[in-house]
Parts: C-alpha cells; sequence; structure tokens
C-alpha cells in the first residue's frame, strides 16, 4: 500500500512540471489576447503617399505651367573635421548651407514670362526671380512646394533640331537659386494650361537661314546650350552665399546636310579657313526658326550674330550602305538672341475658331 502511494506521487510530480513549462509560453499570449481594444492605434488617414506625376511652376506668384521634368534644389553642408584634439577620434561638425542648382525641362506651353526671363538672360538683362516647384497628385491637387529665391538663369539647353525625330521637343533650363525652402502646399493646379501649345512643337519643324549659305537641305542641328558663368560671393554675417552673374558663354554649333548641297558651304569653308579671309566683315548672321506643324507659323526664333565656320566634314561613311552622304559643319556663333513668338500663335488660332463660329 505505501509503495503503491509513493508510486504515484513520482508520477503525478513527473506531470506536474511540462504543465508549469506550458503554462509559462502561454502567459505572453494571455497578455495580448487579453489587451484591451481601447489600446490599438487605428492607422494614421493621412499616412497614404500619393503619385507626384504633375509638377507646375509658379514664378513671383503667376502661374506658369506644367513642367516635363524637375531635379535638384536639395540642401545639404559640407562636414569638416578637426583632427587635432583631447580625444581619440576626430572631431566633426558641419559648415554653411549649400543649395543645389534646380534643372527644368520646359515644353511651349508656359506662360510668356517663363520665356521672357530666358530671352533677358541672353542678352545679359540679368533677372533674379522667386517661385515655387509644386507636386500635385493625379487630381491636380497640390501636395508639397519647393520654394526657391533670388534664381539666376545659368544654362539653357536647346534640343536638337532633327527631321527623323517625331516625339515633343522640350528646353532645359538651369536655375541657380540663393537659397530654397520646402513646404506644404495646397489648393489645385491650373488645368488649363499646357495643353495646345505644346502639341505643335516638334524638332521635326525647324529652319535654318544663313546669309548667303543654301540651308533648305539641312536635316540636322545638334543641341546645344547657353552657359551663363554664377559666381557665389562670401556670405559675411548671413548664412546663405550671394549669385552673380558672370559673362555668358555662346556654344558652337554642328549642322548636318546632304554633300549635293554643300557647294555654297565649301566656299564658305575654302575662304574663311583655308585663305584666312576671316575678319569681323567676313563673318554671317542667320536665325534657328521652330515651326508649327503646318510650317507656316513660327513658334520660336533664336537670331544669330557673328557666325563663322570653324569646320566642314563628311560624316561616318560605310561601303555597300544604302545611306545618303552627308556633309557636317561646325560653326561659331558670338551671340545669339531668343525669341518666344508662341503666344502671338494660340492667339491668333482662337481668334480664327471664334470667327469661324
Amino acid at each position: 500500500m505505501i509503495s503503491a502511494v509513493i508510486a504515484f506521487s513520482l508520477f503525478a510530480a513527473t506531470l506536474q512540471q511540462p504543465l508549469q513549462r506550458l503554462e509559462t509560453r502561454l502567459k505572453p499570449l494571455e497578455t495580448v489576447a487579453i489587451a484591451p481594444a481601447s489600446q490599438v492605434q487605428p492607422a494614421a488617414k493621412d499616412a497614404r503617399s500619393y503619385v507626384a506625376g504633375n509638377f507646375f511652376l509658379n514664378i513671383a506668384g503667376v502661374k506658369s505651367g506644367f513642367l516635363k521634368s524637375v531635379e535638384g534644389g536639395g540642401i545639404s553642408a559640407e562636414v569638416i573635421t578637426e583632427p587635432a584634439g583631447p580625444t581619440y577620434f576626430i572631431k566633426k561638425h558641419i559648415g554653411q548651407p549649400k543649395y543645389e542648382d534646380i534643372t527644368l525641362q520646359i515644353g511651349m506651353s508656359m506662360t510668356k514670362n517663363v520665356y521672357d526671363w530666358i530671352a533677358a538672360s541672353w542678352a545679359m538683362n540679368y533677372q533674379r526671380k522667386n517661385g515655387a516647384i509644386i507636386a500635385c497628385d493625379y487630381k491636380l491637387d497640390a501636395q508639397s512646394q519647393r520654394e526657391f529665391f533670388n534664381a539666376l538663369i545659368t544654362e539653357t539647353t536647346i534640343p536638337a533640331c532633327d527631321g527623323a525625330n517625331k516625339e515633343p521637343a522640350y528646353i532645359t533650363v538651369k536655375l541657380a537659386p540663393e537659397y530654397t525652402r520646402n513646404s506644404k502646399a495646397s489648393g489645385k493646379a491650373a488645368a488649363e494650361l499646357g495643353k495646345s501649345e505644346q502639341k505643335l512643337w516638334l524638332p521635326q519643324n525647324f529652319r535654318l537661314e544663313i546669309d548667303g549659305i543654301d540651308c533648305t537641305k539641312v536635316n540636322k542641328i545638334d543641341a546645344f546650350t547657353v552657359k551663363q558663368i554664377s559666381a557665389t560671393g562670401k556670405p559675411g554675417d548671413g548664412r546663405d552665399y550671394l549669385k552673380e552673374p558672370g559673362k555668358l558663354e555662346f556654344p558652337n554649333l554642328k549642322i548636318q546636310f546632304p554633300e549635293i548641297t554643300s557647294a555654297t558651304w565649301q566656299a564658305w569653308h575654302e575662304d574663311f579657313v583655308v585663305k584666312g579671309n576671316n575678319d569681323e566683315s567676313k563673318e554671317k548672321k542667320g536665325r534657328i526658326v521652330f515651326l508649327s506643324p503646318n510650317r507656316a507659323q513660327e513658334l520660336l526664333e533664336i537670331k544669330l550674330h557673328n557666325v563663322g565656320i570653324v569646320k566642314l566634314d563628311s560624316g561616318k561613311s560605310e561601303a555597300n550602305a544604302d545611306q545618303v552622304r552627308r556633309m557636317v559643319a561646325e560653326l561659331y556663333c558670338e551671340r545669339m538672341e531668343f525669341i518666344y513668338k508662341g503666344s502671338t500663335i494660340v492667339q491668333s488660332e482662337s481668334a480664327t475658331r471664334t470667327a469661324a463660329r
């Protein structure tokens, strides 16, 4: 009898240890299960992100149109190290804030004040502008904005004129602001801007004119960039650097055309380069014109002053290739003028439609 009681006690003790271990493991689960519902934090209603598919430019409070793309404008600071000191590691701190240049791609759908700003910079009539780049969702509701202050135009890139290109053309503009700020935006972008005008501008619709030179068969002009040197002044007692304009740099032009129309080009190159008759009186004037699809109206004109030929060469040719033999000319240009004519065309087309009704 006694031995049976002892055996039962040992058997009960053996079962009790696994049960205690199981109870210990289940305690965290019980704690989670009995947590009151009031302690569960609901997801924030505004935590959902958005697709920033539209970027709108605002200059000096004027709604100026939609952008093809935007890049830059960030704020950074240089890390300064101090190796000398009582510690075994290098001490670090940051210097003055720096503001990145802002690069914008614009079409022919902007308001006239944007093109006037470009034209003024090419004429050395420097203008500092304040503005903002507003990011909008697909419903054109403004979500955020990057403001820029006292910005100068430092680069303007004209896209390549190419008779084989059927995609819309865009001008690339680089701004150098003295400082930028990020802030919350509200309201709605102007949906009526940026529709009909951009459809008019294709890089295949262009015309080149140079005094005394046959340009009727020119099929391509490479992209080129007009640069405005920007000097950075010392901040003094302020935290932001001042930007001051410097000299303008107008680039060389590379032009392609069929060899069969190269007689006047070869005569110019022979006289100007080989024979050395290249004083200012021998320089020429010209212009590049971007045209509407029917080639009857001018959208944008770039006047060329004091043009001289630098190089004339045949392009790459391959044996047994079915291709037109072409020549490539390189020209220098001392000065260019940017003349926007798009607003006149849009107004005349609207007037024509109104009269037709």
